[in-house]
């Protein structure tokens, strides 16, 4: 069977890949990928890109006009921009979401619809299970952000599959994404020079490895796979761990500290650390991927170590600090821990 394939997102790398990927797949006949801003300079192979933003109409008239059978969702924004903003943010996310799905359910021709999502619909709370699986309610349901708008995204898929139960719907939790390519919160949260950290916690962290995501991705468009799957590589790690592995000085602080860092990094262009994201560097978080190993019969290539592992290396973090900064950090007394030392 040929498909005709739309993605959304393909400005940002995650769905740049895919839409290369999908384009070099002898199954796949035609690739249209769309945007709010043409790529940069991601290679999108034979993908033809059309300007579109998802909160106009306009994307009801690029799924009819090219007879589009398969709908991949990737154009979720998980941090505001500092010209834009957080309503900006969720006009897009939500808004667009919106106008997409009703231009899928108006449509004769999509079969298939593929959705990003993320495991922060879950929360990160001190009362969590140990593991969340797909159908396991979260104990302080998210209130803000990027978590929020993925659960009322959520919420109009779940009623866009009642009102087209002929349509295939596959709903993706993706644990944080990472790799050599990967620019998000979090990524760029290990980069800074020295790491804050909240006083008093060492949260659990699953990671899932931008190759692994694009081919579940590749799978989801291709393949029919009811329902909502979780995604993350293997095993989970602590914080503590990952700034030992990449070398990074941590200076622990209380969490409203934590948040007036995080302030002060986003206006000067580095890192925002949102109220979400506090709440994943205290609490933690990690899910259960038996229901996608079985859906596919698959397993990730890399677990979370070696994800993490990877984009550190691709970094070149993997060296750490030398010894004399290292010395000298923990003669200031910064955090009491530096590079690893306790």
């Amino acid at each position: 069977m040929t498909h005709t394939v739309l993605v959304t997102g393909v400005s940002r790398h995650i769905g740049a890949r895919l839409a290369s990927v999908l384009a070099a797949d002898p199954e796949v006949t035609r690739v249209i990928g769309v945007d709010t801003v043409p790529p940069p300079s991601y290679d999108l192979g034979g993908t033809e890109f059309v300007r579109v933003d998802l909160r106009s109409p306009d994307i009801a008239q690029v799924i009819a006009a090219a007879d589009i059978d398969t709908v991949v969702h990737m154009s979720l924004v998980s941090a505001p921009t500092k010209r834009a903003g957080r309503s900006s943010m969720k006009e897009h996310n939500v808004i667009g979401t919106m106008q997409l799905l009703a231009a899928c359910q108006r449509s004769e021709t999509v079969s298939r619809v593929v959705v990003r999502s993320t495991t922060a619909v879950y929360g990160s709370s001190p009362h969590d299970p140990a593991m969340f699986t797909e159908d396991t309610e979260p104990h302080e349901p998210p209130t803000h952000g990027y978590a929020k708008d993925a659960c009322e995204v959520e919420g109009y898929v779940r009623g866009f599959a009642r009102r087209r139960p002929d349509v295939t719907v596959s709903t993706l939790r993706f644990a944080n994404f990472m790799g050599p390519g990967v620019d998000s919160p979090l990524t760029r949260y290990f980069l800074q020079p020295v790491l804050p950290t909240v006083f008093g916690f060492d949260p659990r962290l699953q990671f899932v490895h931008e190759d692994d995501a694009v081919e579940v991705l590749r799978r989801m468009a291709l393949e029919d796979h009811n329902g909502t799957f979780n995604v993350a590589g293997d095993g989970v790690m602590l914080l503590s761990q990952c700034v030992r592995r990449a070398g990074r000085p941590t200076i622990p602080v209380p969490s409203p500290a934590f948040r007036i860092l995080g302030e002060l990094a986003r206006n000067v262009g580095r890192v925002e650390f949102s109220p979400e994201q506090l709440a994943l560097m205290s609490h933690g978080r990690a899910v259960d991927t038996a229901r996608l190993a079985a859906e596919l019969g698959w397993k990730p290539k890399y677990s979370t170590p070696a994800a993490f592992d990877d984009f550190i290396r691709a970094k070149g973090l993997s060296e750490g600090l030398p010894v004399k900064m290292i010395d000298w950090l923990n003669g200031l007394g910064i955090g009491g821990r530096v590079g690893g030392r306790r």
